[in-house]
C-alpha cells in the first residue's frame, strides 16, 4: 500500500491541483496489486489532504490554497510548552509494513492467525440482543466481569471491563501516583508502559531483570532510594525477554511491595500465549490489595478487540472506576457482548489451542533460522510461549544503522532502545515471530536480516 501511495502522492504533485489521477483499474494492472490496496492508498491520501474523489469520476489531485492562505500556528509552541506525548516507540510497533515488507516486529497476531471467523459470528450474536444497544452497567457487563475474575482468581465485584490493554495502563499510572513522582519499572519493558507513564507526568525509574524475571532485592533497594509506591511488572512471558518470574519470586516481589506500601500493576497481557497452563496469578496471591492486575483479550485475539480487565481492590478501585467513568462513560456494549460471546463459545478453546501450537511451530523455526543464518545473534533465552525473541548484537554492532538497513532490505525489527527508561546496556533487538504471514516468510525475514550484517 504504501508503495501505491508514493506513487499517486507523486503524480498529484507532478499534475498539479485539480488534475485527475490514475482509476483504481489503470493501478491494478500497472502495478499487479489487488483493488483493496489502491483502495487503501487513496483513502490514505485523501485523509492527508492530497486527493479528492468523486464517486463514478475517479480521484484527483486536491486544490491547492494560496500561500497566504494557510493558517499559521506557530503561536500553539508556546501554548503548548513542553509536555510532549512521544509515541515513537509504540507507533513504530503498530506501523503497517508496506508492500513487500516483512515484519519482524509488532504486538499482535498476524491476520492468518486471527479468529475472524468466531469474532464475526460472536459479532453477529451479540447485536441480535434486544439490550446490544443499550446503556451498559458502568464496571462492564456482570457476565464479562465474572469470567474475567474466574480466569485468575480474582472476585467479579473486583472487576473493572476497560477499552484494551493501553487504556488499563493510562487508568492505573494516573489513578495511582501523581505528576512527578517515580514509578519502578523493569528494565528493558514495554514501550507503550513507559510512553503512558511520561503522558502521566512520572518519573519511570529502571529495576533490572534476569533469565528469571525482575529481581526482588533490586526492586527493594529501588523503593528504598526512590521512595516510589508504584512498581510496573509483566510476570509472565515479560515483553521484550521473555523472562516468567517462578512461584518463589512472585511471592519475594509481592513481599517486597507489601513491606514498602506500594502498588503493583500487573500487565498479564500473554495469560493465553504460554505453552502450558500460565502461572498463578500475581492478583490471586494477594490478600491486601497491593496488585491491580490488567488482563487484555486484544493479544489473542485481534487488535480491535479492544476489551481489558483491571482488578482492583478497596479504594483504588473506586479510582479507577472513577477515572474510567470521567473519562470515557464506558465500553461499548456491543464490544462487549462480542467479547463475552467469544470467550464463551466453543471456538475460544479451539483458537488457544492452534495459537499456542503455532507459536511453538514458529519459536523452533526462529531459533533454527537465526543459527543458520545469523550466528552472531544472542538469544537471551527461550521462553516457554509468547510473540517474540529478544537478541543481543555484538557489541561493535551500531543498532540504529541496523534497524534502518533492515528496513532497506524489506524488513522490519524492533530496536532494543525503545524499551530502556534509560541508556541500553549494548545494542539489541526484539524480533516477533508471530508477525509474517508465513513460515517461508518468516524465515526469509531472517535472511534478510542477515544480509544487512
Amino acid at each position: 500500500m504504501a508503495k501505491v501511495a508514493d506513487l499517486l502522492r507523486a503524480e498529484a504533485q507532478r499534475l498539479g491541483p485539480g488534475a485527475k489521477l490514475r482509476s483504481s483499474r489503470e493501478l491494478v494492472r500497472e502495478l499487479g496489486v489487488s483493488p483493496v490496496t489502491v483502495s487503501r492508498a487513496i483513502a490514505r491520501l485523501t485523509a492527508e489532504g492530497r486527493v479528492i474523489t468523486r464517486p463514478g469520476s475517479g480521484a484527483f489531485a486536491a486544490p491547492g490554497r494560496p500561500e497566504s492562505a494557510q493558517a499559521d500556528s506557530s503561536w500553539q509552541t508556546v501554548a503548548l510548552g513542553d509536555r510532549v506525548v512521544d509515541d515513537t516507540g509504540v507507533a513504530g510497533l503498530l506501523a503497517e509494513p508496506g508492500d513487500g515488507v516483512i515484519p519482524l516486529t509488532g504486538g499482535y497476531l498476524n491476520a492468518a492467525l486471527r479468529p475472524v471467523r468466531e469474532l464475526s459470528a460472536a459479532a453477529a450474536r451479540a447485536v441480535r440482543r434486544p439490550d446490544a444497544w443499550a446503556l451498559p452497567p458502568l464496571s462492564g457487563l456482570p457476565e464479562l466481569r465474572r469470567w474475567f475474575a474466574a480466569e485468575v482468581g480474582a472476585s467479579r465485584n473486583d472487576v473493572l471491563v476497560v477499552s484494551g490493554g493501553q487504556a488499563a495502563l493510562s487508568h492505573a499510572f494516573r489513578s495511582l501516583a501523581a505528576p512527578g513522582e517515580p514509578v519502578l519499572v523493569e528494565t528493558p519493558t514495554y514501550p507503550g508502559a513507559l510512553a503512558t507513564a511520561k503522558m502521566a507526568g512520572l518519573r519511570a525509574v529502571a529495576v533490572p531483570v534476569d533469565k528469571d524475571g525482575v529481581r526482588p532485592e533490586l526492586l527493594a533497594e529501588a523503593f528504598a532510594v526512590t521512595g516510589a509506591r508504584v512498581f510496573y511488572c509483566q510476570p509472565t512471558l515479560h515483553n521484550p525477554t521473555g523472562a516468567t518470574l517462578t512461584r518463589e519470586r512472585r511471592e519475594q516481589v509481592l513481599a517486597v511491595a507489601r513491606a514498602a506500601g506500594a502498588f503493583i500493576i500487573e500487565d498479564d497481557f500473554s495469560r493465553y500465549l504460554g505453552s502450558g497452563a500460565p502461572p498463578p496469578a500475581l492478583v490471586s496471591m494477594d490478600e491486601h490489595g497491593t496488585v491491580v492486575h490488567v488482563l487484555s483479550l486484544s493479544k489473542i485475539s485481534a487488535p480491535s478487540l479492544r476489551v481489558a480487565a483491571l482488578i482492583a481492590r478497596g479504594p483504588a478501585a473506586r479510582r479507577l472506576r472513577a477515572s474510567q467513568v470521567v473519562e470515557s462513560f464506558f465500553v461499548a456494549r456491543p464490544l462487549q457482548e462480542t467479547a463475552l460471546e467469544f470467550v464463551t463459545a466453543p471456538g475460544w478453546r479451539r483458537h488457544l489451542a492452534t495459537v499456542r501450537r503455532e507459536i511453538g511451530e514458529r519459536q523452533r523455526l526462529l531459533l533454527a533460522a537465526l543459527a543458520r543464518h545469523l550466528p552472531a545473534a544472542e538469544v537471551h533465552l527461550v521462553p516457554h510461549g509468547g510473540l517474540h525473541l529478544w537478541v543481543r548484537l555484538p557489541d561493535e554492532t551500531d543498532e540504529a544503522a541496523l534497524v534502518e538497513r533492515a528496513h532497506r532490505a524489506g524488513v522490519l525489527v524492533s530496536p532494543g532502545r525503545i524499551y530502556y527508561p534509560a541508556e541500553p546496556p549494548g545494542p539489541r533487538i526484539r524480533l516477533t515471530h508471530t508477525a509474517p504471514a508465513d513460515h517461508a516468510e518468516l524465515t526469509e525475514g531472517v535472511i534478510r536480516l542477515a544480509s544487512t550484517f
